[in-house]
């Protein structure tokens, strides 16, 4: 019996001790539930960060590869937009449609997986690619201020200076320099430390563009400070030359308005002086006011006629050479104001990339910047190449026409064009043979055609 009881005992203990076990284990298990949900919740919001990251960073890539190439396409297509500025114009979007397609698609994918998916020397190639890309961009707005300097502040020397061979020889410059900036030094590893690029070498994961002082000054001024210095004198100048010439142009309204008025006062004094001579005149023919030999005033009855000259002062009187100068010059006021925009958007976008650069490399660790502030500017900074086709679009009449016709082009290439479009009569599917007092008369049906090219 005590055998029992101690087995029982035992028994009892035993089951004492396995109950405690299980109960530890449920404990366990409700704690690894818990930490699971919780870890859970972070990686949901991992996920959804990444999912509007990535959304955004996809609209913006699309934005700028198409809104770049309707300029592209719609510059080509109308003959109204092929002037020298807009060649310019064509260039800076190609160049915009490089940054889209070579340097942002390698920046997402870094941002999206936090590390680098290729090759060490598709990092070069990236980081040359990025530098170059952008360079070419903000060279192009430089060369454009340029020119708008010449067309309105110096419009007499604009078709001298601003010829086509020169244009040419301009954007040769503008593609050809950055490569001293960005392919050169980056695979010759001249941009950064010999310890960062032991690092890169023990890491291929590892893409990270750190550069040391002497680069980031010499690219940043050719790529940034000095362009934009030039861009913001010539439109400071523009400005002024803008400002007095808007004043002429008030100055020419108000003379025109008054002109006219006076005119119209002349025309109505010179009817009513005309009539009243000639009545004067009938008066005298029939012996009123009329001399001794019964001879009027008006000698054989002919009367006086008051003739009035309206002054033709060049101020007031405009002429067809004068109205063509002032359309001209308020076109080009308005293509200045329109790139007077896309320098602003330009200043906007990269002035806090370009301060980052140059202050974090000639401040080193004591200048710390969070990961998703660096982010943050330098897709601010490739947003410009989106901007450039919509400030057009909204501030510029004759691209807004270009781009609706183009995408209406677009649209309605490969549709059946209606043979019968703006002629009388049905589409008829089949001849049909119409009989009228004895007379056959057959009309063939025209046949249908897919519009394989569009009208410009």
């Amino acid at each position: 019996m005590a055998d029992v009881m101690d087995e029982t005992g035992e028994l009892v203990s035993n089951g004492t001790w396995v109950g405690e076990v299980l109960l530890e284990e449920d404990a366990a298990n409700a704690s690894a539930g818990a930490a699971a949900g919780a870890a859970g919740g972070p990686e949901w919001a991992e996920l959804t960060v990444a999912m509007v990251k990535g959304a955004c960073m996809a609209v913006i890539i699309v934005c700028a590869v198409l809104g770049n190439l309707l300029v592209v396409v719609s510059v080509v297509r109308h003959h109204r937009l092929r002037i020298i500025t807009n060649y310019f114009v064509v260039s800076l979007a190609v160049a915009d449609i490089l940054v889209a397609l070579m340097a942002m698609p390698f920046n997402a994918s870094v941002e999206l997986t936090g590390r680098w998916l290729f090759s060490y020397r598709m990092c070069d190639l990236w980081n040359s690619f990025d530098v170059y890309a952008s360079t070419v961009s903000i060279l192009h707005l430089c060369c454009i201020s340029i020119d708008r300097y010449y067309a309105i502040v110096r419009p007499l020397e604009y078709p001298m200076v601003m010829t086509e061979a020169r244009v040419a020889i301009m954007l040769c410059h503008v593609w050809l320099a950055p490569l001293v900036i960005s392919f050169l030094p980056i695979f010759m590893g001249w941009y950064t430390t010999a310890q960062h690029l032991a690092e890169r070498a023990a890491d291929p994961s590892l893409c990270v563009f750190q550069v040391n002082t002497t680069y980031a000054v010499v690219s940043s001024s050719i790529s940034f400070w000095m362009p934009c210095s030039v861009m913001v004198y010539m439109y400071y100048r523009i400005y002024l030359e803008a400002a007095r010439q808007e004043r002429m142009l008030h100055r020419h309204t108000r003379l025109s308005t008054a002109s006219q008025a006076s005119h119209a006062a002349m025309a109505v004094s010179t009817n009513s002086s005309t009539a009243t001579t000639t009545t004067t005149a009938s008066a005298g023919s029939n012996g009123v006011g009329s001399d001794a030999h019964g001879q009027g005033l008006g000698s054989g009855g002919s009367g006086r006629r008051l003739m009035l000259h309206r002054p033709s002062s060049d101020t007031q009187e405009a002429t067809p050479t004068k109205e063509r100068n002032l359309i001209k010059l308020k076109r080009e006021h308005k293509a200045a104001r329109t790139l007077g925009i896309i320098m602003g958007a330009f200043i906007v976008c990269w002035l806090p990339f370009f301060t980052w650069y140059v202050s974090v490399t000639l401040c080193g660790e004591a200048c710390p910047c969070p990961e998703i502030i660096v982010s943050i500017l330098f897709w601010i900074g490739y947003s410009n190449s989106m901007l450039n086709p919509a400030i057009y679009a909204y501030f510029n009449r004759d691209f807004r026409e270009a781009f609706r016709r183009t995408l209406q082009c677009v649209c309605r290439c490969g549709r059946p064009e209606d043979p019968w479009r703006g002629q009388l009569g049905p589409p008829y599917d089949s001849d049909l043979c119409l009989q009228h007092n004895g007379h056959s008369t057959v009309i063939k049906a025209k046949t249908r055609r897919f519009s394989s090219e569009c009208g410009v």
